[in-house]
């Protein structure tokens, strides 16, 4: 699998997130602090997440995106659109209850022009857990099987 890495692209306000290759935990700093950045621009109008190019997305990384969606409806009052073609990750999506927060579209993300990576945030371990944490508190928000499955996870972490 391609090693994860995030592209954005944005214009008058409207953005898009590319999620490419194999994202992972290590990756949920530099997200989080992107969408804090998004947030604050005065003219956000819209944002679009595209899977159509990750291969893997884990559990974390799925905590940003619910986060974000979450903070959206909350500030902005829509939901984001979420694209993916990938039957896998389109079956992950659901079991998450994606579809809650986000207009799932089953096809290919339109080309938003040129895309730039989002340069990697590296934070300390302490952080990276509160941001593991943090992603998987969120998702058990979602329902009831996202608690009963992250549970036993979230006992160790906030032990840890």
């Amino acid at each position: 699998m391609q090693e994860g890495k995030i592209l954005a692209a944005s214009q008058d306000g409207a953005y898009v997130i590319r999620l490419v290759g194999d994202v992972r935990l290590t990756l949920c700093t530099t997200i989080d602090e992107y969408f804090a950045r998004m947030y604050e621009d005065p003219e956000f109008a819209s944002v679009w997440v595209d899977l159509t190019a990750a291969q893997g997305v884990d559990s974390t990384t799925l905590g940003m995106l619910a986060k974000l969606a979450l903070e959206v409806k909350k500030r902005f009052g829509f939901r984001p659109a979420i694209y993916a073609c990938d039957p896998g990750i389109l079956r992950l999506l659901q079991s998450m209850a994606f579809h809650r927060l986000f207009e799932v579209r089953k096809e290919k993300c339109a080309n938003p022009g040129e895309m730039a990576p989002v340069p990697a945030v590296d934070r300390g371990e302490d952080e990276l857990r509160e941001k593991v944490i943090e992603a998987h508190r969120v998702l058990m928000g979602l329902s009831a099987e996202n608690r009963e499955r992250f549970q036993d996870l979230m006992n160790v972490l906030e032990q840890g």
